[in-house]
């Protein structure tokens, strides 16, 4: 008897996010002008940001209007290296946080804000041994 197929290939990594809205132009310049992404790839209906292999994409969508419904279901972490000067900088840039940076248990820091749509996202600032481990 053979094995399942997800037993014999494996998922390899994270392509990618995308997040659908009905507005792509306000959400690609939040996106773009206030969180200070280059754009990858742009298309009529769809921009794509680019983080080495990883692609966080904006699309629009014709199931899609309004804000989003239940922002916590899914939340974007955006890894920094340091996280209060990102988060100060947003501020001044009209960015709302939720949750000011703040330490984790575990050693990391976060902190949470919300782009037009209300969609949650957060700053990621992993804690220094684990990014010590990651180093080349």
């Amino acid at each position: 008897m053979s094995l399942p197929l997800l037993k014999r290939k494996k998922i390899q990594s994270l392509a990618g996010v995308i997040i659908w809205t009905d507005d792509l132009d306000r959400l690609v310049a939040f996106y773009r002008d206030t969180l200070g992404l280059t754009p990858h790839s742009v298309r009529p209906d769809f921009v794509a940001f680019s983080f080495g292999d990883v692609r966080l994409s904006i699309g629009r969508h014709s199931e899609v209007s309004g804000p989003s419904r239940d922002p916590y279901r899914i939340m974007v972490n955006l890894a920094v290296d340091d996280i209060h000067a990102i988060a100060a900088e947003l501020q001044v840039r009209g960015v709302a946080f939720v949750r000011l940076p703040e330490q984790e248990h575990w050693g990391g820091w976060v902190a949470t804000f919300r782009d037009p749509d209300g969609n949650m996202l957060q700053l990621l600032q992993q804690p220094q041994a684990q990014v010590d481990r990651m180093a080349p």
